[in-house]
């Protein structure tokens, strides 16, 4: 449908023909969406509105699914597996005609199918594919997911004979019950599940009577239909399995990785096998192609702050540092940088631990300190390799960030990440570790310290009146208050009563001006520096949340979660 599609939208004047190739190209390179192709390069600013035109072209009725409350006997009437490989979900029957949401109305193989299946006629609209998938999820949940596996499971006698309450069952005979039908489909479903619910971490643990399963749902572990103990080890032993672990060791603590097809896509998942006193803990760490945000724009950068980074990266030499704690998204900004300056007359080489996510046209080295390939031994390699643009995964020590300074004075942009806690303290951060002051300050380009925080849920979301101890508690300047009409939720069904749904970058950007270079000469403190980083216009992270406080994105409660 990429082609018909993109030709109306070029001949109704939607997008230019620019934008187009721009679309399939990166759908074809990164085996993309074509319409989330179209939202990533800006040619259009979302699914819905998509839908809406695509509705009109072809005279047929678009739905948000998100504001109706399906059936589930009539969602049903569709089999899963015909609903998920085709992208289809019922939405209502009035007598003998089936309402039925489509991304790709065009595709009448599966509109027959339905009418063959339903014995209904079939009436399609049109809805964005990412919204049919959600809905797909939550209305099949009891069939797909991981009662009615275990159901299987519990009925399946060949599986009952198998002691796997037994810790000592040798390698052979595990090896034997993971392949087990049942169990293969339930650990292919928390998987599966998981991914298509916008998980980053899929996490089971074993206690002394239950297995936990937990996902990472923005930022928030989630807890999920708890798993029958007695398969603990045919569980476990199933995902070492398939990460290619050794499944008789379970002393020590093992790393594997998980590639699967999914939904047309492939996905990525870095495993994590850890002994407790009540067995292994496994964490999935998930990386999906299209949950990476790699568009600076979309970010969460204020106009200001983006403008100040994206100079920052298209100098020609210097250090660029992102910080904050672990998962505040530094890796996705630095990746952001990456993709913006990727030309075929740069050469760019990054040592990450480990490389999460592949990037055509950039050469990335997966760093193993076991055998001596540290950040410092690949940024010695790097500097033999004609680099441009160099970016290092972290600097951890004295050594590889006095081989980055010094790269980076000798005519490379080199760019890395810190854990401190805000922009100006990674000054004293880098002299701590035995960096000279003057090769800080002449080397150092930009400091930009970030977190991520959570988006109140759009659908639920209601205005909130700040009273004036809200606003002491702040603690900004007055000029931040641009207004006291802010908004709160209090949680629905759509964001699983949580009021929050999804997630957005906050950033403190600071350039180094030659004021703060002579400061950092100078050896001032910390507090000296932020102080003329405010003058010069920084926002802190305290402001850049009131930011978002002020324009609705976060409520009251985010900002203080965040900032502290």
């Amino acid at each position: 449908m990429s082609a018909e599609l993109g030709a109306m939208l070029v001949k109704a004047g939607k997008i230019s023909q620019d934008q187009l190739d721009k679309a399939l190209t990166l759908k074809d390179d990164n085996k993309a969406k074509f319409d989330q192709a179209l939202v990533d390069i800006g040619a259009i600013n979302s699914e819905e509105e998509l839908a809406d035109f695509v509705g009109k072209q072809l005279n047929m009725g678009t739905l948000r699914l998100s504001d109706v409350e399906l059936n589930a006997d009539i969602v049903k009437l569709i089999p899963l597996d015909i609903a998920r490989k085709f992208t289809v979900i019922a939405v209502s029957k009035l007598g003998k005609t089936l309402i039925v949401a489509i991304s790709d109305p065009n595709n009448i193989y599966v509109l027959d199918a339905i009418k063959f299946i339903t014995g209904c006629v079939v009436q399609p609209v049109i809805s964005p594919e990412k919204a049919i998938e959600k809905a797909i999820v939550a209305y099949y949940k009891d069939e797909s997911g991981v009662s009615e596996i275990l159901k299987g499971l519990e009925d399946d006698d060949e599986l009952e004979i198998v002691q796997t309450e037994n810790e000592e069952l040798n390698a052979s005979d595990l090896e034997a019950v993971v392949q087990d039908k049942p169990l293969v489909r339930l650990v292919d479903s928390i998987i599966k599940d998981a991914v298509r619910m916008g998980a980053s971490d899929i996490h089971i643990e074993m206690y002394e009577k239950r297995i936990r399963v937990r996902y990472r749902i923005d930022g928030t572990l989630k807890e999920m239909a708890p798993l029958p103990f007695k398969y603990r080890a045919a569980i476990i032993s199933r995902l070492k399995i398939m990460s290619e672990l050794d499944i008789s060791e379970r002393r020590l603590p093992q790393d594997g990785r998980i590639k699967i097809k999914l939904d047309r896509r492939t996905v990525d998942l870095r495993v994590s096998a850890l002994p407790t006193i009540f067995g292994e803990k496994i964490v999935m760490r998930i990386l999906d192609p299209d949950a990476l945000m790699v568009d600076m724009t979309k970010l969460g950068f204020t106009d200001t702050s983006l403008k100040q980074f994206s100079q920052a990266i298209t100098l020609p030499f210097g250090i660029i540092l992102v910080t904050g704690p672990t998962g505040s998204g530094k890796t996705t900004t630095l990746y952001s940088a990456l993709k913006q300056i990727n030309h075929e007359h740069i050469n760019i080489m990054t040592a990450e631990d480990p490389v999460e996510f592949n990037f055509d046209g950039i050469n990335q080295v997966a760093v193993k300190s076991d055998i001596g390939l540290t950040f410092a031994a690949a940024l010695r390699s790097f500097l033999r390799q004609d680099p441009d643009v160099i970016m290092v995964g972290e600097i951890r020590d004295g050594e590889t960030a006095e081989i980055a300074i010094r790269a980076a004075l000798t005519g490379h942009l080199v760019f890395s990440t810190l854990h401190t806690n805000d922009a100006p303290s990674s000054i004293n951060r880098l002299i701590d570790m035995g960096i000279p002051n003057y090769l800080v300050s002449s080397s150092t380009r930009l400091i930009m310290a970030q977190r991520m925080t959570k988006k109140l849920c759009s659908d639920c979301k209601r205005p909130y009146r700040l009273t004036d101890d809200d606003i002491a508690a702040l603690d900004v300047p007055e000029a931040c208050i641009t207004t006291r009409d802010v908004f709160e939720a209090p949680g629905c069904e759509e964001c699983g009563d949580t009021g929050l749904s999804g997630r957005v970058g906050i950033f403190e950007v600071m350039p180094i001006s030659s004021t703060i270079e002579r400061q950092i000469v100078d050896q001032a403190g910390d507090s000296d520096i932020r102080r003329q980083a405010i003058e010069e216009g920084m926002l802190t992270l305290r402001t850049a949340a009131v930011d978002k406080l002020m324009s609705g994105v976060i409520g009251l409660k985010e900002v203080f979660s965040v900032t502290g």
